[in-house]
């Protein structure tokens, strides 16, 4: 699987172009914003995006969702249901964090844990891993051994718990028992900052290293 990240919003998000290199369907996970740079990648890279994937409902993850569609016209997929109390607080979202007012949408399918996704030849199977926000998801492509992990998981760090809806007691499982499974050889592209390992983190990780989680499964 082919893939761009591009950093978007004042938050320096990751919003991820996904492409099948067998057929270019391609799918754009977290527009939170800078609508206008996402479509030029678009353009630049001349993919046919079938859908917008989303892990989770917090305004710089989805903020250019609405906008993004009024050009590409594609299902809006994600996350789970449980984070769509979120969604309809855009516009609270937007006053707290300074961002411009963007209209709020109902994606037209939620995400179960079970579920699965294709981006053209690829499949990927989703996962929901509350604790950064309830409806959480990731993506993982099990073929490539990568996995869109969205704010539960960073490079050195993992997605704070403070903001309504977040519990670290279930971040933590979330990892531990749904991401470190998939394992050690997984590539990960979280909601911020760069890519890394599944084995890195364990290694590494000052939050959920294996000396501080324990081995796990």
């Amino acid at each position: 699987m082919n893939y761009e990240i591009l950093t978007v919003t004042p938050f320096a998000q990751n919003c991820t172009l996904l492409i099948c290199p067998e057929t270019k369907d391609a799918a754009i996970f977290d527009p939170g914003g800078d609508v206008e740079s996402i479509l030029a990648v678009i353009r630049k890279k001349g993919v046919n995006v079938t859908q917008i994937l989303l892990t989770h409902g917090h305004i710089d993850h989805v903020g250019g969702v609405v906008e993004l569609n009024e050009y590409l016209h594609v299902p809006v997929i994600g996350p789970h249901r449980d984070d769509a109390p979120l969604i309809e607080a855009l516009a609270q979202q937007a006053s707290m964090f300074g961002f411009p007012m963007v209209k709020t949408f109902t994606p037209d399918r939620w995400l179960e844990e079970g579920d699965s996704i294709n981006v053209g030849t690829r499949r990927l199977e989703v996962y929901h891993c509350p604790g950064h926000a309830p409806g959480h998801v990731i993506f993982f492509d099990r073929a490539a051994r990568l996995a869109q992990v969205g704010d539960v998981l960073f490079n050195g760090g993992i997605g704070r718990t403070d903001l309504p809806g977040g519990d670290h007691a279930s971040l933590l499982r979330s990892i531990r028992d749904k991401l470190w499974p998939l394992g050690d050889d997984v590539t990960f592209i979280p909601g911020h900052g760069a890519i890394s390992t599944f084995c890195e983190e364990r290694r590494s990780n000052p939050f959920v290293s294996d000396s501080i989680l324990g081995p796990g499964r």
